[in-house]
């Protein structure tokens, strides 16, 4: 009967105009949402369906969402329609809904009611709360909260549209024109967490928000601050426009007051924008912006940023700074800084005026990139005075350094038989004490892979002359030696030194006496030269003077080498009842022998006086890059003896039977040599060095020393008589030294240092011993102590019984003896400690002592406060060349971090 009465119904209100029966319309979907959503005009024959009383309740289960069809779906059906216009439906899509209690239809007053666990889903739109109501007549929907058995609040609304997500205490919307009413809404966009008392919704694209707060803070509900505004345009991933706005800091108004602000917003990772500048103050520069320009997003791939500053009494600086990737191809940086320096005002004694550069590169190649060729450098020239007076950083492990150094290199492979390589290397060498550069441009080596003439191919290479092989090396330099002030001018390139050097070492390996491993080989160099010198007399200058000779020029030589050696074993066994159960000895001795005859058909002679006295012992190739050929044979007998030690103990995990192996002794090795050909001291010393790991590889120590057999004089020249025969011990111990290097940390393994970081780009330490790097360039949005914890707020004891640390530790003990000295040369220790004083709170030392000089070495103290959305630091170096002190304090969040204040106080 139901069934009879609803297709009837159903008939009925097809072929009448819909502006006559726009309830009836909304009646139907309401039948169909109950059960009868299949019963469409193809197949109207279908299950019956109960009609739905006046006022029902319908239970919802775990089912699937009951789907509201739309009116297009309902009146398919074969019978030709009405040819009069068809009113526009009111929903333009299916309505899916379900609720965890019950779903409740009130026919009168067209509402639907969903209680619990209410979720309804309507084209782009998901809204979840603990009741929603449905006003099918206006096209409206509200949802608020429910409360729970003890009266809280709970099941706030969740309205999502699109990638927008808002969670307020209530809302109200309307289906039609797509607006929202919404009551104490909270919003994350980008970084920003906003809370309003009302917002308006007025389309897909706009939202205004009155009596609004926005922050970076977790707790948008109880924030340690926050801008308050009244009006707010709110533009999703596009931009936030506010009228007047002040600052709130722990619940406490500012007088920090804008009459308007637009912040960008951008679904992208990065947007160009302003950089704005600090402001500091200093005695000898007078007051300054710092840090100010523009970043540019010029794509995914790269961007750039330009930043400068300006101080009053006339100096300036300005840097770039960029980087590039491509996935599964490369990645690098690049930094570019100017400093036009001024110290005091022109006319004081004190007046100084000097500029200053740094350019540094980075480039890696990913290996998937070309498995034949690859590119890479590593850059790091400019002023030698550079990071001892820069503006803009606080580098004392760079300004400790000594030495610039840089690399571009590209190496290729060719894939023929045999296979050959090519490789293309630009270095530079720089001292920034004594200010001199060398410089090559370029480096080329090619080689050949070996040829092994008398072996099968892919066969056993046994036996003397099956293991005989040649091999084809070139190397070849186009280098520069100049100073800093001459670097990359014309006076540089006019003392352009070029050189080839060509060798083919024969070399072959063969076994004697079944553990015996012989090897010998002969060596043929031949080595180019483009620029010579020559000596002569002048008689008006009275003295020997050098005159370089262009031109091509070249010596060949060879020499011949022969080595053997074996590996013994030796074992110490305790018994199976000790700790210690065994110790393992290996002993690697080898003897060799060298040979290089006298080549003094390449030496000349020249008058040393006006008398015309001849004096032969100069080549014309003394000086180049590649050395010289020698004017006496070497005919040298070596010795080397290496040991290792390596001891086995039981585990101290009783389930494991296996045994536990200790290196006791990495390294142990002696060496030294016999010259057969010299006339005097054919002895040379003894060298003896070695190194070792303790406490789990956390402790490394290393130690050499040098003894020499032979005595010296009262001058300190060694001398052709033996240190015994002269009233001495056997050996003269002419130098020693001993480093150690001690890691550890209270979290663990401690995480590598990032040998990309800064400071090890500037030629500084990786790690701390000599303080951190302050760039004052940067924001300092991150620990210098390491990664932010993101669950730092889940604390679960009051006070925690164990503090994390890490300390890094060095020792180095150097002696010197080579005139009776006896004396130690160098004597100092150095360490470096940070601890996580509290939760929030941690601090760091560097510092050492020098008991040769007895006093203090560099000494840096480190705090730093996590202030939840916002970061304190204080550094201090309280004494030294070196004495400053620098705090910031800031927000973290990188759209706000220009909002910050730091002061310092550098020692010029």
């Amino acid at each position: 009967m139901a069934h009879q009465y609803l297709t009837h119904y159903f008939t009925k209100i097809v072929f009448k105009p819909l502006h006559t029966n726009l309830f009836n319309i909304v009646l139907l979907s309401i039948f169909l949402s109950l059960g009868s959503a299949n019963l469409y005009s193809q197949d109207i024959k279908k299950k019956q369906t109960n009609i739905p009383s006046n006022k029902q309740e319908v239970k919802k289960t775990k089912e699937e969402p009951t789907e509201i069809p739309t009116l297009a779906e309902s009146t398919k059906d074969t019978v030709k329609l009405d040819t009069i216009k068809v009113k526009k439906k009111f929903l333009d899509g299916k309505v899916n809904y379900k609720a965890a209690k019950y779903a409740r239809i009130e026919q009168k007053k067209k509402l639907i009611t969903l209680y619990d666990k209410a979720e309804l889903y309507y084209q782009d739109v998901e809204l979840k709360s603990g009741i929603i109501v449905m006003d099918y007549e206006k096209n409206e929907v509200y949802a608020g909260r429910i409360k729970d058995s003890l009266g809280n609040y709970t099941q706030f609304p969740s309205f999502k549209q699109g990638s927008n997500l808002i969670e307020p205490d209530s809302i109200r919307f309307n289906f039609k024109t797509k607006k929202a009413l919404i009551w104490n809404s909270r919003t994350t966009q980008d970084e920003f967490n906003v809370k309003a008392a009302i917002t308006k919704k007025e389309n897909d694209s706009t939202y205004f928000l009155k009596g609004a707060r926005f922050t970076t803070a977790k707790d948008i509900d109880n924030p340690e601050y926050y801008f308050q505004t009244n009006k707010i345009k709110f533009v999703p991933g596009k931009k936030i426009v506010t009228g007047s706005t002040y600052m709130v800091i722990a619940g406490v108004p500012t007088p920090l007051f804008l009459p308007f602000a637009y912040f960008p917003l951008s679904k992208e990772k990065s947007v160009s924008g302003i950089i704005l500048p600090s402001y500091n103050d200093s005695q000898s520069k007078g007051f300054s912006l710092q840090n100010g320009g523009y970043y540019f997003a010029l794509s995914d791939h790269y961007n750039l940023t330009v930043i400068g500053d300006y101080y009053t009494n006339g100096s300036y600086a300005i840097g770039m700074q960029s980087s590039y990737a491509k996935r599964y191809n490369f990645q690098g940086n690049v930094n570019v800084r100017f400093e036009n320096n001024i110290i005091s005002e022109r006319g004081y004694p004190d007046y100084s005026k000097t500029r200053i550069y740094n350019i540094q590169w980075s480039h890696s190649q990913d290996s998937k990139a070309n498995p034949n060729s690859t590119f890479s450098a590593s850059v790091n020239l400019g002023s030698s005075e550079y990071f001892k007076k820069t503006i803009n950083q606080v580098n004392v492990g760079s300004s400790l350094n000594n030495s610039l150094s840089s690399s571009v290199s590209y190496s290729t492979v060719f894939h023929t038989v045999p296979e050959s390589r090519l490789s293309l290397t630009a270095t530079h060498s720089q001292n920034t004490n004594t200010k001199e550069i060398n410089m090559t441009l370029p480096t080329l080596q090619f080689s050949v892979d070996r040829i092994y003439p008398f072996a099968i191919n892919d066969g056993a290479k046994k036996g003397f002359f099956k293991n005989i092989n040649l091999q084809y090396n070139l190397n070849g330099k186009n280098s520069f030696i100049t100073t800093d002030s001459l670097f990359f001018k014309p006076e540089m390139f006019q003392n352009a030194d070029i050189g080839f050097q060509h060798s083919i070492p024969l070399s072959t390996n063969f076994k004697v006496f079944k553990y015996f491993s012989v090897s010998t080989s002969v060596n043929y160099e031949e080595v180019w030269y483009f620029k010579t010198i020559e000596k002569h007399y002048d008689d008006q200058l009275s003295t020997v003077v050098t005159n370089d000779v262009k031109g091509f020029d070249a010596f060949r030589t060879y020499s011949s080498s022969t080595s053997i050696g074996t590996t013994i074993y030796g074992t110490f066994n305790f018994g199976d009842d000790k700790k210690i159960k065994s110790i393992r000895h290996v002993m690697r001795p080898s003897l060799s022998h060298s040979y290089t005859p006298s080549f003094e058909k390449y030496y000349d002679t020249y008058a040393i006086d006006g008398s015309g006295k001849m004096q032969k012992d100069y080549t014309r190739f003394e000086g180049g890059m590649y050395g010289a050929p020698g004017l006496n044979s070497s005919n040298s007998i070596g010795f080397n003896l290496s040991n290792t030690f390596e001891a086995k103990v039981a585990d101290k995990d009783t389930t494991k039977t296996e045994l536990k192996k200790i290196m006791l002794l990495n390294n142990l090795n002696l060496s030294t040599s016999y010259n057969i050909d010299a006339e005097t001291l054919k002895w040379a010393p003894v060298r003896i060095s070695g190194g070792t790991q303790f406490f789990n590889n956390k402790l490394s120590a290393n130690f050499g020393t040098t003894l020499d057999p032979y005595a010296i004089d009262n001058s300190g020249n060694r001398i052709d008589k033996f240190n015994i025969n002269n009233g001495g011990s056997l050996f003269r111990m002419t130098s020693a030294n001993l480093t150690m290097n001690y890691s550890l940390s209270s979290r663990g393994e401690k995480d590598e240092k990032n040998k990309d970081s800064q400071a090890a780009r500037n030629g500084g330490r990786e790690d701390d011993l000599f303080g951190s790097d302050i760039d004052t360039g940067s924001y300092r949005k991150n620990s210098k102590f390491g990664a932010d914890d993101e669950n730092n707020d889940a604390i679960s004891e009051f006070f925690r019984s164990k503090i994390p640390w890490d300390m890094t530790f060095a020792y180095s003990l150097t002696y010197g003896n080579n005139n009776r000295e006896k004396k130690i040369t160098g004597n100092s220790v150095m360490v470096s400690v940070n601890t996580d004083l509290t939760p929030k709170w941690k601090a760091g030392i560097s510092t050492g002592f020098d008991f040769v000089q007895k006093g203090v070495t560099f000494t840096q103290l480190r705090f730093e406060r996590d202030l939840l959305s916002w970061r304190m630091d204080f550094n201090w170096t309280p004494f030294g060349d070196n004495a400053s002190w620098n705090f910031y304090i800031g927000i973290k969040s990188g759209i706000l971090s220009d909002i910050k204040w730091e002061k310092r106080n550098q020692n010029f």
